[in-house]
């Protein structure tokens, strides 16, 4: 049966979906072309290769004669974030957005909080993740109070210098909110530095809340097939139906690491990779530069991981979400993603569908079966 490898390129998305607007987004987001438009063209040779030009028009990345599987997918549940795009991707489908909280969080709520934790907090609004400790940081050092601060999307963010409030006090803080929150994720971003040059350091910690629902990591496991998570994606599904996970607070982390496990595990398995800096770093600071040369990485990587694949493996490559450079806000947008799948043997073809079709792949590739109560259909 071989191994599985879906890594997911967090928000390269490949055009709206036809709900665009209602997520307030413009109805011809596109990141990944607008990104090639701001850069001159993609420099992106592995990947364009294996037919991402077949996907859609992209400056710098023509079509080729003889692609990989490729298309695009779209959600068909609700949400632009991380975790909808995650756990669509392995079947489970959110027919209600979570939660976010555009002016604030409820004074009730952080009332409980400062009770529950022993902190005062400040901010509590939503807010750029650099620039609320720029802004809030000598306060936070000042006072002592702890940045409180959310998003467009539904998570809730503890921020605290390191040197003010040790790693572990905020990671139980944070553990004490998810406690009393209703919010998918909430995320603990310690910092360091003087004011005025604070950067975030690599011990973010995010607490999600489990699935509601069967995922295909969970189906594998009834099936006696192990999942390895890198970098978020065990975070995202809070370790529900997880065997093992590696580190990947940097794409260098993550790549290194998928690398590794392709390189050495011998078992039939799942390795299931979030790449975060294409969203975290450059994204929503609309660095297209930056975007790009993380886009590069991967590129670089991908041509290493085709060269240790298996005659029986299966590699996909996708995304959960776009954050569109041209779009008028810094949040996520409501996007198609992409979709590049290395099946040796397997006929090159085009694939449209949804996200729930990479789980049930998956799970089919692994087991030889799909699995009748997960959604979508398999491609390969």
């Amino acid at each position: 049966m071989g191994r599985a490898i879906v890594v997911v390129l967090d928000a390269v998305g490949a055009g709206a979906l036809p709900d665009a607007a209602a997520y307030g987004d413009p109805p011809d987001a596109n990141t990944l072309a607008h990104l090639a438009e701001a850069v001159g063209g993609l420099d992106l040779p592995v990947l364009g290769s294996l037919g991402l030009g077949n996907i859609l028009p992209i400056a710098g990345v023509p079509p080729v004669d003889a692609p990989a599987i490729h298309g695009r997918l779209g959600a068909q549940g609700a949400g632009k974030d991380s975790t909808a795009g995650h756990w669509e991707l392995m079947g489970v489908v959110s027919e209600v957005a979570q939660p976010t909280y555009p002016h604030g969080f409820p004074d009730a709520l952080v009332d409980e909080l400062t009770e529950a934790t022993g902190h005062a907090f400040c901010c509590n609004r939503p807010y750029s993740g650099i620039d609320v400790i720029n802004d809030f940081g000598p306060h936070h050092l000042q006072t002592g109070e702890l940045i409180l601060y959310t998003s467009a999307d539904s998570v809730l963010q503890i921020a605290a210098h390191v040197e003010k409030v040790p790693l572990e006090e905020l990671y139980r803080t944070c553990r004490l909110a998810r406690e009393r929150t209703d919010v998918g994720r909430v995320i603990a971003r310690p910092f360091t530095g003087e004011a005025g040059a604070f950067t975030r350091t690599a011990d973010r910690k995010d607490l999600a809340l489990p699935p509601p629902s069967r995922s295909a990591l969970v189906a594998l496991q009834e099936a006696d097939v192990p999942v390895y998570c890198v970098g978020k994606t065990r975070d995202l599904f809070a370790g529900v139906g997880v065997t093992a996970a590696f580190p990947g607070a940097t794409n260098e982390l993550s790549l290194a690491n998928t690398t590794r496990l392709i390189a050495d595990l011998d078992e039939t398995a799942l390795i299931f990779t979030n790449l975060i800096e294409t969203d975290q770093l450059y994204g929503h600071r609309k660095d297209t530069a930056g975007f790009h040369a993380a886009l590069r990485g991967i590129d670089a990587a991908v041509g290493e991981w085709l060269m240790l694949l298996r005659d029986d493996d299966l590699l996909i490559l996708t995304a959960d979400h776009g954050v569109d450079p041209h779009a008028p806000h810094t949040d996520h947008t409501r996007e198609h993603v992409p979709l590049l799948a290395v099946a040796p043997g397997r006929p090159s073809h085009r694939h449209d569908g949804a996200l729930s079709d990479i789980g049930q792949t998956v799970f089919q590739h692994l087991t030889g079966a799909p699995d009748p109560h997960l959604p979508g259909r398999g491609f390969t």
